[in-house]
């Protein structure tokens, strides 16, 4: 049987030409030297090499065996790399889950940071609603996920990604859109488009809430999931809505955002990830993710809280 250290020893004659120096460069006398290639050329069955007391040649045997030799080192080498940043978490796959509003800016731009820095980690993008992620976490069918507070008792590590105010989208064809600051009482029996209750249900259990402690009944004409969708109907002068301040990023056209009558009401996005798992990848990649994210913090863009 063929060993790899007889295949490295044979490389190391048939680069030199010489045994001693091969022996040297490997570390060890040239007997050994010499009786591990003896041993590679009983295996194979054929003479790789022409000794004489002044020279080594390889034969054609040899020459072939030598091309094949360095291929198998330099795959060798490219394996043992390969094995070592993966465990180290410089190589791998890590999926990432995230909601429709985060995937406007936060993540577009955390994904560019992760790549330049993990350029052999495969980061695969999953836009899902928050109680899918929270779903998908548990069963690891997503490493990282992007999402609404979590209600759950599961074993999750968790970081607050970004708080933002919620604003008031108006077409800006509506007569409340020359007003800087409209008043809740303008708001009285206006036409809204809601979020869903159950695809959008973190944004609307905070709309509805804020609408019922201030005793404002407005009219809910749709209910829909995304926030994108949601803004196209605004746009199109179906009613006003309640959506978060990065809604502002889509650069929709006749659509202007006023600030509440509230400045207390804000929208809160977590990073979570699974406490048990077996991926090292998603540990460099978390960390990193941290990084960011407090640097986001320190621009005042972000608040962040500790892992839990």
């Amino acid at each position: 049987m063929i060993e790899l250290f007889q295949i490295r020893c044979f490389a190391a004659v048939a680069e030199e030409l010489h045994f001693g120096r091969a022996a040297a460069r490997l570390f060890m006398t040239q007997p050994p030297l010499s009786r591990q290639i003896q041993m590679l050329e009983q295996a194979l069955g054929v003479q790789l090499l022409e000794r004489s007391s002044r020279s080594v040649r390889l034969t054609p045997a040899g020459q072939a065996f030598y091309r094949d030799s360095t291929a198998v080192l330099a795959l060798t080498s490219q394996a043992a790399d390969t094995a070592r940043r993966i465990a180290s978490g410089e190589a791998g796959r890590v999926v990432l889950g995230y909601t429709a509003v985060a995937g406007y800016a936060l993540i577009p731009e955390l994904v560019a940071a992760l790549q330049k820095r993990f350029p052999a980690v495969d980061i695969v993008l999953r836009e899902m609603v928050s109680s899918d992620q929270q779903q998908a976490l548990s069963s690891h069918g997503i490493d990282l996920a992007f999402l609404r507070p979590l209600v759950s008792g599961e074993a999750f590590g968790y970081a607050l990604a970004s708080k933002e105010p919620l604003l008031l989208a108006i077409p800006a064809s509506h007569v409340l859109a020359a007003k800087l600051r409209p008043a809740l009482k303008d708001l009285a029996g206006q036409d809204f488009i809601m979020y869903d209750p159950v695809e959008g249900s973190y944004f609307h259990q905070k709309i509805a809430s804020l609408f019922a402690a201030s005793g404002i009944a407005p009219r809910y004409v749709q209910q829909i999931a995304q926030t994108h969708t949601i803004l196209g109907l605004v746009r199109a002068g179906i009613g006003m809505a309640i959506v978060p301040a990065s809604a502002q990023s889509l650069r929709l056209e006749n659509i202007v955002y006023r600030p509440l009558w509230r400045k207390d009401v804000v929208a809160e996005l977590y990073m979570a990830w699974p406490l048990a798992h077996r991926n090292p990848a998603l540990d460099a990649v978390r960390d990193f993710a941290l990084i960011c994210l407090a640097e986001q913090a320190k621009a005042g863009n972000m608040q962040l809280l500790p892992a839990g």
